[in-house]
């Protein structure tokens, strides 16, 4: 019984997985994509606050929600970014007026595309605008930003870049190259194809539910596989001949491997809140502390006093403690602290041990290099120094913290612990002997090779097997209906 499941099961579920591990060797080297931070901070306009600025008025209903703000620069005009909590795009001011800033139209969408793209090194002209919903490279935060506009330049790669109908941000870019391995990549390994995607909750069902139907099928597997091993009369220790016999000695060698990337896979969605955590949000409340809307409104009024000077790109919050300093962001990343009139005051030790007393951490250190937790992915490299503090709770919880603006980079509890071993250690090999490259791309080829066979061939001799119990069926209904037949011949019609 267990072996007819695992069969039949093998048609769909071993066709996704072989999909899974086909496109996972384009995972390896290109990802889904994304415009990052530091990018969009290349792209932004050096911060000029000469002849301004009015502060806005903010609603009540506004200022109890804000949770922080970002100057900077739109179309010549500087201007104030609110954030409002996760899941909105904020809310935008014109710093010359004090107002609301206006439409964000196709013009201003145009200019901050271009500037984008010199950034990202385009060599090319915006070619065409559009309005959108959404398409397959923005489903994902697509209704926090409509509608989008989508600028294609006229360069080689034909590239695309995405900017917020909302607040003028640019937020995606593409190009031939990454839109083709996105389709061999990320869309089929992530099943991202806008028509199951844009419905959030259908999509977790089905991800979560074809990797649970995975593990399941890689586990039967694994128990045939073993069961069926051992040595016989003719010397054989397989009962299985041709492309079975494949199946069974792959399965046996990559069938854990397999096992475990499929379930990590699954564990990456997150299944029904397991690795759900959510103590970090507390003790960045603690480390933080509570900002009043006065307090962020004083903060406003010291920034728009400064005079920046240079490639600053923004000035932020940098809440410390339940104290609101301001950070200048340059537009190579570079964050500093700064006083009150503008120079630069990194945080100093006594004041990192400070904000972390009411934690009672039993240690503190300034790390240069990374640990097993705080570590940088996918060619970024971790910002360092950091501090790094572990406290005397009962999940000995890690905190990371910029030591020139507080800003808490990581807290890594017991749950974050787990997730990152599950996830990023099982699914992507990702331990500190095997991250340096190419000594992982040597490892993991051949190992997803192997298991790429498992898959491949368990599904295949599946659909064979299917096609042949099918034929079968109906030849068995054709036998029975033919001596039915025999037995009670039809009557023949009377000739007139």
């Amino acid at each position: 019984m267990l072996m007819v499941v695992h069969r039949y099961l093998g048609v769909a579920v071993g066709a996704v997985m072989t999909v899974w591990c086909l496109s996972g060797f384009v995972m390896m080297y290109q990802g889904y994509p994304a415009l990052r931070e530091p990018e969009r901070l290349a792209g932004l306009e050096p911060l000029k606050l000469d002849g301004c600025c009015v502060l806005p008025r903010l609603d009540p209903k506004d200022a109890a929600r804000l949770s922080g703000f970002r100057i900077e620069m739109l179309e010549g005009r500087p201007i104030l970014r609110a954030a409002m909590g996760r899941g909105s795009a904020g809310k935008t001011y014109d710093l010359i007026t004090g107002r609301p800033f206006g439409e964000i139209t196709p013009q201003i969408a145009l200019g901050v595309a271009a500037r984008q793209a010199e950034a990202l090194g385009v060599e090319g002209r915006p070619l065409s605008i559009r309005a959108i919903k959404q398409d397959q490279w923005t489903v994902q935060f697509a209704k926090r930003h409509q509608p989008l506009y989508q600028v294609r330049f006229d360069d080689p790669g034909r590239t695309d870049i995405y900017v917020s109908g909302v607040n003028g941000q640019a937020f995606q870019h593409t190009n031939t190259r990454l839109r083709v391995l996105g389709w061999l990549g990320a869309v089929p390994h992530w099943l991202y194809p806008t028509v199951l995607r844009q419905d959030g909750k259908l999509w977790n069902e089905v991800v979560i539910w074809l990797s649970v139907a995975g593990t399941f099928l890689t586990a039967t597997g694994l128990y045939v596989g073993i069961v069926h091993l051992g040595r016989r009369r003719n010397g054989r220790y397989s009962p299985f001949r041709g492309l079975w016999f494949w199946h069974h000695m792959a399965g046996l060698v990559f069938g854990v491997l397999t096992l475990t990337w499929v379930f990590s896979g699954l564990m990456t969605m997150n299944p029904w809140g397991l690795l759900e955590g959510g103590g970090d949000r507390a003790i960045r409340e603690v480390l933080v502390g509570k900002t009043t809307g006065p307090q962020i409104e004083q903060a406003l009024g010291q920034a728009v006093a400064l005079k920046p000077r240079g490639d600053i790109a923004q000035l932020m919050a940098a809440p410390v403690a339940g104290r609101i300093s301001l950070a200048s962001v340059a537009r190579d990343g570079e964050q500093v602290r700064l006083d009150a009139s503008g120079r630069p005051s990194p945080v100093g030790e006594a004041e990192i041990r400070g904000m972390l007393a009411p934690l009672k951490p039993m240690r503190i250190e300034l790390l240069a290099a990374e640990d097993a937790y705080y570590y940088g992915r996918k060619g970024d490299p971790a910002d360092l120094p950091v501090w790094r503090a572990i406290l005397r709770d009962d999940q000995s919880t890690r905190v990371y913290i910029d030591p020139d603006t507080g800003q808490v980079k990581r807290v890594v509890d017991r749950d974050a612990r787990l997730s990152r071993w599950v996830r990023n250690g099982l699914h992507g090999l990702d331990f500190a002997g095997l991250r340096n490259r190419p000594l992982w791309d040597l490892v993991v080829l051949p190992l997803l090779l192997g298991v790429t066979l498992v898959c491949a061939t368990g599904a295949w001799m599946s659909i064979r097997r299917i096609r042949r119990d099918v034929a079968r069926f109906g030849a068995a209904l054709a036998n029975r209906r033919r001596r039915r037949l025999s037995l009670h011949p039809e009557p023949q019609e009377q000739a007139s």
